[in-house]
């Protein structure tokens, strides 16, 4: 009997030791602190890809400049320049009009004059400037489209901020200052500064200044604009080549059809007195 109740004891002594063998490690398993979770976390590889990303978008947001040569100024929100492989390009500021002063079959308009003075001293032949090219880098007539910058400040902007330009020529995804500018616009107009002191004058649809008297000008606007503006559909074209030079072509000519018009004349004679000799060709 004794033997029997040892045997028992041995046996409930072993399945004691089996059964705390088998017990879970608490402190291998024990429950993270929220400093260690948080660690993790932050090393975590999708987190790191995350905040590369960030990054890349932050740096994608910052304008993007790039230096051209200022070759001429065509009127207050068309500049003519020159990119670095030596190509010329006519490029129209964007979110921007100014006055006409070389419109085929327009007068010239009050504060046009003084707009495209303001963009010459600003930006002289031969000046090195940062353009900011917009989204959409043409538009319909192939001009190219971008913001310019001398010593760091916009012209797109200094140009509303003087009064001779409106916010226009809005057209997405080229919106990137729209706010902006329109903010500015908005405390010109209450000054009542350059085309916003004339009455009705700058509208969202352009300048109407149909009821206004005549604006003074030179007498050589006076014959080129008298002889452009005879016929509704001008058809010769005024180009400026990579050397300079203002040529005209009419429509009977060789390179008509592949001319890029930047200036568009009714007659001969206006295309003459603006300036252009007749292609060779």
């Amino acid at each position: 009997m004794h033997k029997a109740f040892a045997k028992y004891i041995w046996l409930a002594a072993i399945l004691m030791m089996l059964s705390s063998c088998g017990q879970p490690n608490e402190t291998a398993n024990s429950p993270q602190t929220g400093q260690e979770q948080t660690t993790k976390k932050t090393q975590a590889p999708g987190n790191q890809k995350q905040d590369e990303f960030a990054e890349k978008i932050t740096d994608e947001n910052k304008p993007k400049t790039f230096s051209v040569t200022v070759v001429e100024v065509i009127d207050g929100d068309t500049v003519k320049i020159k990119m670095r492989d030596g190509r010329k390009e006519t490029t129209r500021l964007l979110l921007i009009d100014t006055p006409e002063t070389v419109h085929p079959t327009k007068p010239v308009q009050p504060f046009g004059p003084e707009a495209s003075q303001f963009t010459k001293e600003l930006l002289p032949p031969g000046k090195n400037v940062e353009v900011e090219p917009g989204i959409s880098e043409r538009d319909k007539y192939g001009r190219l489209l971008a913001y310019f910058y001398v010593d760091g400040k916009s012209v797109n902007k200094m140009l509303i901020e003087k009064g001779l330009a409106r916010v226009a020529y809005v057209y997405a995804p080229n919106t990137k200052y729209i706010d902006e500018f329109r903010k500015l616009q908005d405390k010109v107009r209450k000054k009542a500064i350059g085309i916003w002191s004339i009455e009705n004058y700058a509208t969202s649809d352009g300048f109407e200044d149909s009821n206004k008297k005549p604006y003074a000008r030179s007498n050589r606007d006076t014959v080129e604009n008298t002889t452009a503006s005879s016929c509704e559909n001008p058809q010769i074209k005024g180009n400026i080549n990579s050397r300079g030079e203002k040529i005209y072509h009419i429509p009977s000519g060789r390179h008509y059809a592949i001319t890029k018009a930047e200036r568009m004349f009714c007659t001969e004679a206006g295309a003459k007195q603006a300036g252009f000799r007749k292609s060779q060709r």
